[in-house]
């Protein structure tokens, strides 16, 4: 993760865990983006971080995209699909495992979530979030941090911009 962040104006020992984080906000841990430096701070030398292979997956398709629009090289994808692999492997982040029951637990949050015009990869993340036993989950979407906070999740966090705890 950088270094070199602005602090919250509320104190991170105030983020419940563990804490989830959705492709949304770990895209910002590795590309500066609206809200990176601050999401950045609020995160540093927290040790219950949770991640899936489906975030980082997404994350390095983001990372693709720049690549494809000529906002990064080859060489800078290359390094960053790296430093999350180093990450992973570090552990960083707490790995939380796309297993079959997770799809069948998905598959009921979708049946069941009437109001909520979930995306099938956002249903995935809270259904991991939900199994890895995360008390949080770090979005950037509003749908999806509505539907967390619905099904009992903490969003410390909702849409770039919107607010901070």
């Amino acid at each position: 993760m950088k270094t070199g962040s602005k602090p919250l104006s509320r104190p991170k020992s105030d983020w419940i865990g563990p804490i989830y984080l959705d492709a949304s906000a770990l895209v910002k841990l590795y590309l500066p983006e609206p809200e990176s430096d601050a999401l950045d701070a609020a995160l540093q030398r927290r040790q219950d971080l949770v991640v899936s292979d489906l975030a980082v997956t997404e994350v390095i398709s983001a990372l693709a995209r720049h690549r494809r629009e000529g906002e990064s090289s080859a060489q800078d994808l290359a390094r960053l699909h790296r430093k999350i692999m180093a990450d992973l492997d570090s552990g960083v982040f707490q790995p939380a495992d796309l297993l079959p029951e997770v799809h069948r637990h998905t598959d009921r949050l979708l049946m069941s979530m009437e109001t909520a015009a979930l995306r099938a990869a956002d249903a995935l993340h809270l259904a991991l979030a939900l199994s890895s036993k995360a008390a949080a989950i770090v979005t950037f979407d509003r749908r999806m941090a509505e539907a967390a906070t619905r099904l009992g999740l903490h969003s410390p966090i909702i849409v770039s911009g919107s607010r901070f705890p």
